[in-house]
């Protein structure tokens, strides 16, 4: 079991890596469909926005590019999602499929717009200054960059659930999830707390985006990938769960890492047989949060 580990050392902490950049996508998703009713589309579009965001500010590979596209992408991200709060907003009492429509519609515009802007190629962004080397890890290198995505993701989950458990703000957000007639009638504008969460849901995907590009890059199609696994992830853990989406996301980056490097033929089956298992186990997921209702 050792030699195993020692032997597939790599892969696992690239799974972390994936599990990290995929938590910090999908925990917003998550959020904004499990607690507010919206099911936004748009998430993997928005991802893309953040990588191209990367190639534009970190042509350089310096600090100040990577700083400068971490805030941009968080004031992008925060605008769609206002933008995105207003458009969905007519749609709140008619069927999810509408809203699915709508979001479908506007990342295909999304996508096609960062086309026609930077091509149809393979961009590769660099790492800033002093994360573009390796780390010694139980004998093994590994690129520092990555050791780096792990950190954020967990110190993320931690500030995320803080935030939502243990504050006035997060309250706010249960309480209009739980009883909104309620909250509404304490002179509270449940509008206003709908935009506030699906603003921060955008922004972790933009923000994702840009932290995912030295990693992935940026190219067409991406978005739907990326769309596609933290999909997976959050029926996995659950909807609305934070837990769950931290759970979920460090499930799917094991089974994608370990899966391609070990089965490469079979990864695909792998990922998808995790999800079909779990359903039948537990159908809400293993973590599910309180979901809303409109």
């Amino acid at each position: 079991m050792i030699g195993w580990f020692d032997a597939n050392l790599v892969s696992i902490l690239n799974g972390f890596a994936i599990g990290s950049l995929l938590f910090i996508l999908a925990v917003g998703l998550s959020i904004v469909f499990g607690m507010m009713d919206v099911l936004n589309l748009a998430h993997g579009a928005f991802f893309l926005v953040g990588s191209y965001l990367s190639v534009t500010f970190l042509a350089g590979a310096s600090w100040g590019g990577f700083l400068t596209a971490l805030g941009v992408a968080a004031l992008v991200g925060l605008l769609a999602g206002g933008v995105l709060s207003g458009m969905t907003e007519p749609l709140a009492r008619r069927p999810i499929l509408d809203q699915a429509l709508l979001t479908l519609g506007i990342s295909l515009i999304v996508a096609e717009v960062l086309s026609i802007v930077y091509g149809n190629d393979v961009r590769s962004v660099r790492p800033p200054p002093g994360l573009r080397g390796s780390t010694d890890v139980a004998g093994d290198a590994y690129p520092t960059y990555r050791l780096l995505l792990i950190g954020i993701g967990l110190a993320l989950a931690l500030v995320v659930w803080l935030v939502v458990e243990r504050t006035s703000v997060g309250a706010l957000v249960r309480a209009s999830v739980a009883d909104r007639e309620m909250v509404s009638a304490m002179g509270i504008d449940n509008r206003k707390v709908k935009v506030a969460v699906l603003g921060l849901g955008s922004m972790l995907a933009t923000v994702a985006g840009v932290l995912a590009a030295p990693v992935y890059g940026a190219r067409p199609g991406l978005d739907e990938t990326i769309l596609l696994l933290a999909l997976v992830v959050i029926v996995i853990g659950g909807l609305g769960s934070i837990r769950g989406a931290l759970i979920g996301a460090l499930v799917i980056g094991q089974v994608e890492s370990l899966g391609r490097a070990l089965l490469p033929d079979l990864a695909s089956f792998i990922l998808f047989g995790t999800l079909a298992l779990v359903l039948v186990v537990r159908p809400r997921g293993l973590f599910a949060g309180k979901v809303a209702h409109s």
